[in-house]
């Protein structure tokens, strides 16, 4: 359950005179629209009392443990990070401990939750935290806005939830909850409804001494509640003052974006072992997943000067963002081999290696038969 706020940290007062946190002039909603906002807040930090989940960063108030929380959350489903978030805790406990830490380490406790550049600057912020605040998670929206990889959502989650400062959250869960309340169906990205939204968040958080929970509240109830599809009205805390189902149009609010066209990508893989040995390289800088190990390919080297004539050993699919990936897997000689580092089979599962080329590493006995067949 979610903790109690500090008494130390109070969420009115004197943070309302920083200028980052008033929002312009002409962002700001019309009085009504405030005034309906205020209504809900007692609605949210009551249900939310009692139906919050257990999540084990809701245990601390700890910046870092917040911090390395909402990071992971990003595009990742709860059920995911749960386990990750607690891995990297036991492996990483403190700022310190991630900036002191070899960068494929890093990467290997982020194996599989994808979009890597995150764990990159999460590194990048703790060697700037070592260097400009002697190792203590800054205490500031402004400060901790300025480290990589965090946007003014991130910032005023960390804001709020650890040191209760009234930041204003604003994301997927929050957008989905505030257009339906107020019935809003522009495009969700549009400047104009971007700052509006902001604005109401702002005016939620500042309307209670609790901030942490209303965040919180929040974020809780867009991902069990209000959800994008089928949501559970019946169980909102807000169900009374929500536009979109008083007009029955939960399903069209907000505006759903143009799906994104997907492209197809075919590279070819090279299986080349020497013993019981088998060829990695390492991704190059300027490409994803940069860093990662992986199988030689075409995609992030020249290939070989002639390409397997033969079928491939086995063929993997996978998708990455908008991109569907075939990996075909061709046996070559190591007289060949490209260079790279020479792998036992016990030493990968110590590397971080790319989800797709992980697929491909896991039939290891059946590509080496297939190998046999093909000599």
């Amino acid at each position: 359950m979610p903790l109690s706020t500090p008494a130390n940290r109070p969420c009115n007062g004197k943070h309302f005179d920083n200028p980052l946190t008033v929002p312009q002039r002409s962002a700001v909603p019309q009085p009504p629209a405030q005034r309906k906002a205020r209504r809900l807040v007692p609605r949210l930090l009551s249900w939310y009392g009692k139906h919050a989940r257990d999540l084990p960063w809701r245990r601390t108030r700890d910046p870092y443990a917040i911090w390395i929380s909402e990071i992971m959350l990003q595009q990742t489903q709860v059920a995911t990070v749960i386990p990750y978030w607690e891995r990297w805790m036991r492996a990483l406990p403190t700022v310190n401990h991630l900036a002191r830490a070899k960068p494929e380490r890093v990467l290997k406790l982020w194996e599989g939750l994808g979009y890597y550049s995150r764990a990159r600057n999460l590194q990048a912020a703790a060697h700037q935290i070592l260097k400009n605040h002697q190792g203590q998670f800054p205490n500031t929206p402004e400060a901790i806005r300025a480290l990589p990889g965090i946007g003014r959502y991130t910032a005023g989650a960390i804001s709020s939830i650890a040191f209760n400062l009234p930041e204003p959250i604003v994301d997927g869960n929050v957008i989905r909850i505030l257009t339906r309340l107020f019935g809003r169906r522009e495009d969700p990205k549009a400047k104009v409804l971007q700052n509006e939204l902001w604005s109401l968040a702002e005016t939620l958080v500042r309307s209670t001494e609790d901030c942490a929970a209303l965040n919180q509240a929040l974020m809780e109830l867009g991902a069990t509640v209000c959800h994008p599809r089928s949501p559970n009205c019946t169980d909102c805390p807000v169900k009374r003052s929500c536009t979109a189902r008083k007009d029955n149009a939960t399903h069209l609010i907000p505006t759903a974006p143009p799906r994104a066209r997907t492209e197809a990508r075919s590279i070819e893989v090279y299986w080349i072992t020497r013993g019981n040995r088998i060829l990695l390289q390492k991704r190059p800088k300027g490409f994803h997943n940069a860093g990662f190990w992986e199988l030689p390919n075409n995609e992030t080297g020249p290939g070989i000067p002639q390409p397997p004539q033969s079928e491939p050993l086995t063929t993997v699919r996978h998708t990455i963002t908008k991109y569907r990936i075939q990996l075909m897997a061709y046996a070559v000689d190591k007289s060949r081999a490209l260079k790279g580092r020479w792998c036992r089979r016990d030493e990968l599962e110590s590397l971080p290696i790319t989800a797709a080329h992980r697929k491909l590493l896991r039939q290891l006995p059946a590509l080496n038969e297939a190998a046999k067949t093909t000599a």
